[in-house]
């Protein structure tokens, strides 16, 4: 009996260590499965949302100039199609202005910055500060001294300055007096359009240059210096403008004394085809401002989307004269 007893009580024994056991396990395994819940629901939570817009911040030396217009303009159109937000900057012809600008955009963590440096050498601490914040910086129409630049969007400089001064060259046989009214000193337009000027000029040592000055692009400035050198030389044969606004400011000038020299500009705005149609400019040398806005935005936008894009695109300068000028009237419109 007491043998009997003992059995019993060794079977009870084991049936209730075999139910803690399953029970202990189930609850092992729930709480298991309810922290992997709660990680995976933190982990969604905090990830970003896969349709996060993108945002692109522009800085252009200045929105004071047709030309700069045009290029802002392309921009926000090609912006509105790839549904990005576009902010864009004035920097009023400073490099300090627009060293500030881009530390803002960097503040406000856009995905892309398009730089449109005023000075080619100051401008380089603004694609320094935005490659170590890892934001890709693209140049459009002005070069900057930096080899961290992502890619740059323009025209070759040299080439324009080099057509412009053998328009003149050809105007005038081969010989003859010249003045040069230079861009904003140290923007890099202005350096590679005075090297394509003077590539041409060492063809033709009959040419002389009487004088060579900077109006910054301003078709004010261009018209005050053109009135001082026609009161300072007694016979100008051409004048050579690094861009359609001083090449305008110069013809004012010209015309007020009842004069007709020889001008030429760079960019084909819409008063520089104008000129060339009623003969009161030579030429223009168009430079495609909405192509180079259009295609700048268009790369910033593949970089950050993390596609690999090209270091550098080229959009041709085209020579404009009374014979076509009506085509680029159409495409300027």
């Amino acid at each position: 009996m007491k043998t009997m007893k003992r059995l019993v009580a060794m079977l009870v024994a084991a049936i209730m260590l075999i139910s803690f056991a399953a029970c202990s396990s189930d609850t092992g395994k729930k709480s298991s499965e309810e922290t992997k819940s709660s990680d995976t629901t933190t982990a969604t939570e905090t990830s970003k949302p896969a349709d996060k817009k993108i945002v692109v911040g522009m800085t252009l030396y200045s929105l004071k100039n047709e030309f700069t217009v045009r290029l802002s303009n392309a921009a926000k159109k090609k912006a509105e199609e790839l549904g990005v937000e576009l902010k864009i900057y004035d920097g009023n012809y400073d490099p300090n202005t627009q060293i500030n600008q881009v530390e803002t955009m960097i503040s406000d963590g856009v995905d892309a910055i398009i730089l449109n440096p005023q000075d080619a050498k100051a401008c380089a601490v603004a694609v320094d500060k935005a490659a170590a914040a890892n934001i890709p910086v693209i140049g459009v129409n002005t070069r900057v001294d930096s080899e961290k630049l992502t890619s740059y969007v323009g025209s070759k400089d040299v080439y324009a300055g080099e057509l412009e001064m053998q328009a003149i060259a050809d105007k005038l046989g081969g010989k003859g007096n010249i003045v040069i009214l230079d861009g904003p000193l140290g923007q890099s337009a202005q350096l590679e359009r005075s090297e394509g000027i003077k590539n041409v000029l060492k063809k033709y040592p009959d040419i002389k240059v009487l004088a060579e000055k900077t109006a910054n692009w301003s078709r004010s400035e261009a018209m005050t210096v053109m009135e001082n050198w026609l009161q300072a030389f007694d016979k100008i044969d051409a004048v050579v403008g690094e861009n359609d606004e001083m090449a305008l400011g110069a013809r004012k000038a010209i015309e007020a004394k009842k004069l007709d020299i020889p001008t030429i500009g760079v960019d084909g705005i819409t008063d520089a085809l104008d000129a060339v149609e009623k003969g009161t400019l030579i030429a223009s040398i168009f430079q495609d401002g909405a192509g180079q806005g259009s295609k700048a935005l268009e790369i910033a936008v593949a970089k950050a989307k993390g596609e690999n894009v090209d270091k550098e695109y080229w959009i041709d300068f085209e020579p404009v004269t009374k014979d076509n000028v009506a085509e680029f009237k159409q495409r300027a419109q």
